[in-house]
């Protein structure tokens, strides 16, 4: 790859899982990588876990200020990126009750959803195209998202009533697992509304199938924390013994092929990893559900977002 060829990319949850693998691959062929990390810690690990070239910048999602700044920073440099790549999310599913970010908001829906909104709001200017990783469980008639209860937003009265709401539709009981599938739900809804405001920007949602690592952290920490041991038996029997998971090295090489053919798709698409049988996925382009094709939703999200976006930072200024 030539000087002329690298490519600027910027990424949220690069730090472990999907996204450092992705992170790994970019590196290796010579692209330039800004990534969000929480803390001055986390970033300090990142950079120690890919490269010193690596640009990090303090963008803790779970509190909307800190991102904030960072979308601060980020206009201060100019920076034009060639993907927005919005990757980081967070599963509590054992916790059984809700946790809260800076701005008392649950923080599935303020990490997953509302901060990589705030994100585009802000950045979508200087972004060639963006890049949204989502999970086939935002649809009920899926394999996961049968599982338990589905995901649904009702009217979204959970974000009418602002901070302090456990569940987006306002009415649910508080359920970890229902509330990351409805964060999921919102990031397709995003990508929808996103590429309405924009139809000429390439917006691609993706979902990466059941990935497991065998690692303690990443995307399942929060979840082994409340019930290790049934977390390690699903594990196993998911990943070793029916063999319905993707490796993370294998996810992280599919986010990579969505960044690089996203500017070469102008519109929206969404892309799954789907299970074929053990062992084998299929990745093609598909629908997303009903309920996720619904323009008319994904517009009062967005709305209602960006007032209680703008409402928290008043309120914690």
């Amino acid at each position: 790859m030539t000087t002329a060829e690298r490519r600027r990319i910027l990424i949220t949850g690069a730090s472990s899982g999907i996204g450092l693998e992705a992170a790994k691959i970019l590196l290796a062929r010579g692209d330039e990588l800004t990534i969000l990390c929480r803390n001055a810690e986390r970033s300090e690990q990142t950079r120690a876990a890919l490269s010193e070239s690596v640009q990090t910048c303090v963008a803790d999602l779970a509190d909307l200020a800190s991102v904030a700044k960072a979308i601060e920073v980020l206009h201060q440099e100019q920076t034009s990126f060639d993907a927005l790549v919005l990757n980081a999310g967070l599963q509590y599913a054992g916790h059984r009750s809700p946790r809260w970010s800076r701005q008392g908001i649950e923080l599935t829906f303020a990490v997953n959803h509302l901060a990589h909104q705030f994100l585009v709001e802000g950045l979508r200017d200087q972004a060639q195209a963006i890049v949204i990783t989502a999970s086939e469980v935002h649809n009920p008639s899926t394999g996961g998202g049968r599982v338990g209860q589905p995901a649904g937003l009702g009217t979204l009265q959970g974000i009418h009533q602002g901070a302090g709401a456990a569940m987006v539709d306002g009415i649910s009981p508080f359920n970890a697992d229902k509330a990351y599938k409805d964060s999921k739900l919102c990031n397709l809804l995003l990508a929808k509304e996103i590429h309405r405001q924009s139809p000429g920007l390439p917006v691609v949602a993706w979902s990466p199938g059941l990935v497991i690592p065998r690692t303690s952290d990443g995307f399942f920490r929060s979840s082994r924390q409340a019930n290790p041991l049934g977390q390690a038996l699903f594990g196993f029997v998911a990943r070793d013994v029916l063999k319905l998971t993707e490796r993370v090295e294998q996810a992280g090489g599919l986010l990579v092929q969505l960044i690089d053919e996203a500017p070469n798709r102008p519109g929206f698409t969404y892309w799954s990893n789907g299970l074929l049988g053990p062992g084998r996925h299929q990745f093609s382009p598909t629908e997303p559900s009903q309920d996720a094709s619904d323009g008319n939703k994904a517009t009062t999200l967005w709305t209602l977002s960006s007032k209680l976006i703008k409402a928290s930072l008043s309120t914690s200024s």
